[in-house]
């Protein structure tokens, strides 16, 4: 029988920490190592951790997920695979975007990285829409467009969460109006798009789950596709994908965002209106999920070979 690997979430006390650790519970092909409360920031003490495990998940703020990534560079051969949840790595050199579906050969450059960034949120719905629609010659990689999002509030840290659970949190806000989201670079990057996107966020008074939108005029987008194209292009990208999965339009006109809640679960649908040559594709996802806690199970099940 195979030996389980051992894995250490550093910042398991988080959101995205606590939810890794509970879709990794009960599995034989694991073991998590962990730290005292007092040894969470003594350098030695989290080094002889890092030594012997497979590898470490990072759930911890940018600066202090580069003070572990810098510590684990510092081990050499002794040195483990690296799993960032953070913002800090997602578009730096060396690092493999944890994007599975990406494009062709992402799950395999994820199986055989040792430094994968684990993707935003907002990015991976943003992203899922846009590459194999930019990929397939259906929109301009530099025409500018606007994403619209809405989250759950857990996406927020735990300053957010408190003000929503004890009723003092708006029922809803629009938020980053300087238009200088951290995900940005991020969807830009492995979208492929050459012009900034225009990204609008906003949070709900529900806990989990997402919606990101990507309103289209067809006529302005090359070749002048319908609503059929657009779907068909998304539906050749993520054929055979487990949970990426392009769906036919709700009855109803409308959409919620809570249903693949505490699943890696993502869905695509296209909504049109051929008379006036307008669409808008949709992902919906679980923040803390395939935004999240979810997408790093996968990866690490890539990375280590479960």
């Amino acid at each position: 029988m195979t030996a389980p690997k051992r894995l250490f979430i550093d910042g398991e006390a988080g959101t995205t920490g606590l939810q890794i650790r509970e879709r990794l519970e009960g599995r034989a092909d694991v073991t998590l190592a962990s730290i005292s409360a007092e040894d969470r920031k003594n350098p030695a003490a989290k080094a002889e951790i890092f030594k012997n495990v497979d590898l470490v998940v990072l759930c911890l703020p940018d600066d202090a997920a580069k003070e572990s990534v810098a510590l684990a560079d510092s081990l050499g051969d002794k040195a483990p695979k690296i799993l960032d949840a953070s913002t800090a790595h997602r578009v730096a050199p060396g690092w493999t975007y944890g994007f599975a579906e990406l494009c062709a050969g992402q799950a395999d450059a994820i199986r055989a990285a040792k430094r994968v960034g684990n993707p935003g949120c907002y990015a991976t719905g943003a992203i899922a829409m846009l590459r194999p629609l930019i990929d397939a010659g259906l929109l301009a990689a530099d025409a500018t467009y606007a994403i619209n999002a809405v989250s759950g509030y857990s996406g927020g840290g735990k300053a957010m969460i408190a003000a929503y659970e004890s009723g003092e949190a708006a029922p809803f806000e629009l938020y980053a109006l300087g238009l200088e989201h951290k995900h940005i670079p991020e969807i830009m990057a492995y979208s492929r798009l050459s012009a900034r996107p225009l990204f609008a966020p906003s949070v709900g008074n529900f806990r989990q789950g997402m919606l990101v939108s990507l309103p289209l005029a067809l006529d302005a987008l090359p070749g002048k596709p319908d609503a059929a194209a657009l779907e068909a292009a998304l539906q050749k990208h993520y054929a055979g994908a487990t949970y990426v999965r392009v769906m036919a339009p709700e009855l109803g006109g409308k959409l919620e965002p809570q249903a693949l809640n505490n699943t890696n679960d993502l869905e695509i649908r296209v909504y049109a209106n051929e008379t006036h040559r307008h669409a808008v594709v949709i992902a919906k996802l679980d923040n803390l999920g395939k935004g999240a806690s979810g997408a790093a199970v996968q990866n690490l099940e890539l990375m280590l070979g479960l």
